[in-house]
């Protein structure tokens, strides 16, 4: 393999030339782009079509954040941002292989536009250069659990995720509250807790991961709630209700029925026709399932806040990009709950 192919983030800073005042996060961006595989290699093409839109990377920002807010080493913390960044964009990949989604981000999936076997392979390569981050984070800084944290928190999504996967039975409140903490939860504690190992913060690992364990399963509801509603930018509004999966809005419409109309949704949810798929639409609609979401989701988020009032004052701006995100979704969901009353 040509060496062109690869380049690190120590390389990187003391080569690339940043303009006066160039945030962290377009220098992060700008080494994201110089590590996926160059013009000539198989996955280039999937690889920058899937980055031409970069998504929130809240996950990024957050340890970006941490790294100035902790003062941690900025070539340890550009491996780390990296690595939970492409962890994260593997996982989106893979998901939209399992769902069959075929719009990410506004525009076609890397599996509806190559091809499933090319988009697995993309999701592999980038679960491979997190690790190989990962591992340059641990050189850089000496922190040498890195990996093994990084894999602690990888395990913890598949096994969050595979909980998804279960079909005996539409899940319950409590087991989906599981599979959302699991899922969606171990990736923004990863962005936080890599950092804090690097600057050598761990008294600040346990009250984050608090936060983040609980902000995680709010992000959660929110995303949910806007596939129902359609804004979550899917191809169309309750995806999630055609495709079976585990949403917080379904389950809550489903605990609202009567013992009768449970058992024919139980039965419908078990096929796999789109028969009937808008009746139940707005059925769902009509019984308020999406306000009592956003309104747990509202209590979640209160929840959160109470964990953020525990963490040290350095941590204000570390936690800021996702609870600009949330509060904004948040003031969205409310507008089209009052839209529908």
């Amino acid at each position: 393999m040509p060496d062109s192919y690869f380049i690190t983030g120590k390389q990187y800073l003391a080569t690339s030339k940043h303009p006066v005042g160039e945030t962290p996060t377009h220098i992060f961006n700008n080494f994201l782009l110089s590590i996926l595989p160059a013009k000539g290699h198989p996955l280039s093409e999937p690889a920058h079509h899937h980055f031409s839109n970069k998504g929130k990377q809240l996950r990024a920002k957050i340890a970006l954040g941490a790294a100035d807010a902790f003062g941690a080493d900025s070539s340890a913390s550009l491996y780390w941002a990296t690595a939970v960044e492409l962890l994260h964009n593997a996982s989106l990949i893979h998901d939209d292989i399992c769902d069959g989604d075929q719009i990410r981000r506004n525009k076609a999936s890397v599996w509806s536009k190559y091809g499933r076997d090319i988009a697995l392979a993309l999701g592999d390569w980038m679960i491979a250069e997190a690790f190989e981050q990962a591992a340059m984070a641990a050189q850089a800084s000496g922190s040498f659990s890195l990996v093994s944290k990084l894999a602690m928190h990888v395990k913890s999504t598949i096994t969050g995720q595979s909980l998804e996967f279960d079909n005996t039975r539409y899940p319950d409140i409590e087991k989906y509250l599981n599979i959302s903490a699991g899922k969606t939860a171990p990736l923004f504690v990863a962005a936080i807790d890599g950092i804090a190992e690097i600057a050598g913060r761990a008294d600040l690992i346990e009250p984050i991961t608090h936060y983040f364990a609980a902000m995680g399963v709010c992000y959660q509801f929110a995303n949910d709630i806007q596939n129902i509603i359609g804004t979550d930018g899917a191809a169309s509004p309750s995806s999630d209700l055609k495709r079976r999966a585990p949403n917080a809005v379904i389950v809550y419409f489903r605990s609202s029925l009567a013992p009768d109309e449970r058992k024919a949704f139980d039965t419908w949810l078990a096929g796999k026709s789109q028969n009937n798929a808008a009746q139940w639409q707005k059925k769902m609609t009509e019984a308020g399932a999406i306000i009592t979401a956003a309104e747990e989701m509202r209590s979640l988020l209160k929840e959160a806040e109470k964990f953020a009032c525990l963490l040290p004052k350095e941590c204000s701006s570390v936690i800021a990009p996702i609870q600009i995100q949330l509060t904004a979704v948040c003031k969205q969901i409310g507008a089209s709950c009052s839209a529908q009353s």
